[in-house]
């Protein structure tokens, strides 16, 4: 048995068959000159390769049930096999080719691109969608001329211990449908999306496993065990330690029975003092399991994993519009799942390392992303976003009981910018007699030091405040809570995070607004401790994190909260 020690990131013991994910390889188009002999064999393999393409999108087409889930996604498949069908551009391409006799492989990224940039200009919403289509479609036949397969993160076999560098947000959705023991990973933080991710869905995650042993030591279909407990995974353990650990597992089956006693009971402290627990979610899907996990309601639905994956919880593949309909539909259904309990839905959060595939938003090149056009500031940038996204919403806000919340604010003159838009689309709605609550609240996430350091004044222009502790600590200590070069200096009970949480609770209290938390600090023992302890009485974690924190609760007085929180706030 070898032993590789990592850092307990989702708790939960994990046994199963070793599954390691590739390393992704980047594509690298040769460019150079050929003789006009390699013509002939050069189309040759283009033509081969198009046959394999379209024999492999055929077969996913007719595997897709005929039902309007898959709407979207058969649309997109049979949009692909007559891009690779179009006379037009292959007549286009082989010209070009014979003229130029530059490798075929170049000449195909080339013209692919230049079709898609005619068909973005063309004026045309429709044909903007085709664009990403096209390069997206010939970019899998350079793959295969290439000899490049890209990873199926949908071929992962149910029951096993994933193991990899990262994983995208995207990818642990899809793995959390195949019922995974456990997760091990190299990079990441302990607040990473994937880790948050991992924890909303119960799967037992450890992280900084050393790069090497991952690559050279474990081997498919090794048996490996993910103690979350001590940060370690174990590979090929003996009878031993596979009964302690199965032994283990039971206890912890027996720990979440006991919890099921909580679902329907209110949270409270020892001596009365009520709370309020909300859930996280990013799909409707996840919205069913916080109803069934006894939430108080929705305190954050990140609409971003909206167009992240589709409604079978697959990568999107190919550009999406931000489609209104669309929207409406995943917004009344989650109302309606919590049937009057508040939901705050969050407007788009894109950008930074949450990256979106839309024919309404370019690709930037930036060189620090969580600092660049994300968030809020994408969607003032681009503003049609917004407008359709407050469509959707206000249009779902008679199915229930509806909070818009703004992410990233640095600033009243952004979330005056925003107030003005939805009340451009209130008049809309109005003009068009569309049924809508005029009275939804919009709020704002504190989670910069910006935000926190003018509550005050943004207080007068928001409804309600909710805090990201986890971007307030990546932006306040400068660490990238991606990074696991990093991740020691990521510390949410740091004084200068603690002091900016304290500014925000005595803001909103003096202006009478009210006040959530729905970062990472909101599902964890020691810090759920010290935030009630600083005045929080409402908090947003993951689905199944909500009857261990009405446990926790139960087990303390208020004073002795407010101890506990006073010695992190008073250290020197």
């Amino acid at each position: 048995m070898e032993v590789f020690l990592g850092i307990a990131a989702a708790d939960g013991t994990g046994i199963g068959p070793a599954f390691v994910i590739p390393a992704a390889v980047k594509r690298a188009i040769p460019h150079n000159k050929i003789d006009s002999s390699e013509v002939k064999e050069g189309w040759r393999r283009f033509e081969a390769a198009i046959r394999v393409v379209t024999e492999d999108v055929t077969e996913r087409l007719a595997q897709l049930p005929k039902d309007k889930v898959n709407d979207i996604q058969r649309e997109i498949l049979e949009t692909y096999i007559l891009m690779l069908a179009d006379p037009i551009f292959l007549k286009e391409v082989k010209d070009s080719f014979e003229g130029e006799l530059y490798n075929i492989e170049y000449t195909i990224q080339q013209k692919s691109e230049q079709y898609a940039a005619r068909l973005r200009n063309a004026g045309n919403e429709y044909l903007a969608e085709r664009a990403q289509d096209i390069t997206d479609i010939f970019g899998r036949v350079l793959n295969e001329m290439l000899d490049i397969h890209p990873f199926d993160i949908n071929s992962v076999p149910d029951g096993s211990v994933i193991l990899a560098t990262t994983l995208s947000p995207t990818d642990t959705i899809v793995l959390s449908r195949k019922k995974i023991a456990g997760l091990a990973l190299t990079d990441g933080g302990l607040s990473s999306h994937v880790v948050i991710l991992a924890r909303n869905y119960g799967i037992p995650t450890v992280v900084g496993i050393n790069r090497d042993s991952l690559a050279k030591k474990i081997k498919n279909g090794e048996t490996v065990i993910v103690d979350t407990e001590i940060g370690e995974l174990l590979v090929e353990p003996d009878e031993a330690t596979l009964d302690e650990y199965n032994k283990k597992i039971r206890s912890e089956l027996a720990e979440q029975e006991i919890l099921t006693h909580y679902l329907e009971k209110p949270a409270r402290t020892k001596d009365g003092v009520e709370f309020k627990l909300y859930a996280n979610i990013g799909s409707s899907e996840e919205a069913e399991i916080a109803a069934k996990n006894g939430a108080d309601g929705i305190g954050l639905f990140r609409t971003e994993f909206l167009y992240m994956s589709m409604a079978d919880g697959t990568p999107h593949v190919a550009a999406r519009s931000f489609n209104e309909e669309e929207q409406f539909e995943a917004y009344k259904h989650v109302l309606e799942i919590m049937k009057g309990k508040p939901v705050t839905i969050r407007t788009l959060d894109a950008g930074g390392d949450k990256l979106i595939n839309s024919v309404e938003l370019p690709s930037f090149e930036e060189k620090n992303p969580l600092m660049g056009m994300r968030a809020v500031r994408l969607s003032l940038a681009f503003p049609q976003i917004l407008r359709t996204q407050f469509r959707a919403l206000y249009r779902a806000s008679v199915f229930g009981n509806l909070r818009i919340m703004l992410p990233l604010i640095t600033s009243t003159e952004q979330v005056e910018q925003c107030l003005a838009i939805a009340a451009d689309v209130r008049a809309e709605l109005k003009n068009e007699k569309i049924e809508f609550n005029e009275k939804v609240p919009i709020g704002i996430m504190i989670e910069t030091a910006a935000a926190a350091l003018t509550s005050d004044c943004l207080a007068q222009v928001s409804d309600f405040f909710s805090l990201g502790t986890n971007d307030l600590t990546q932006y306040t200590l400068a660490v990238d809570r991606e990074n696991s070069n990093v991740s020691s200096l990521y510390d949410e009970f740091n004084l200068a995070v603690l002091r900016l949480i304290n500014i925000t609770i005595q803001n909103a209290r003096k202006k009478g607004i009210p006040l959530s938390v729905c970062g990472e600090m909101a599902a964890r023992r020691d810090s759920v401790l010290v935030l009630a302890g600083m005045g929080i009485r409402s908090l947003s974690m993951g689905s199944k994190m909500i009857s261990q924190t009405k446990k926790l609760l139960e087990q303390f007085t208020i004073k002795e909260l407010q101890a506990i929180s006073s010695k992190r706030l008073n250290r020197l």
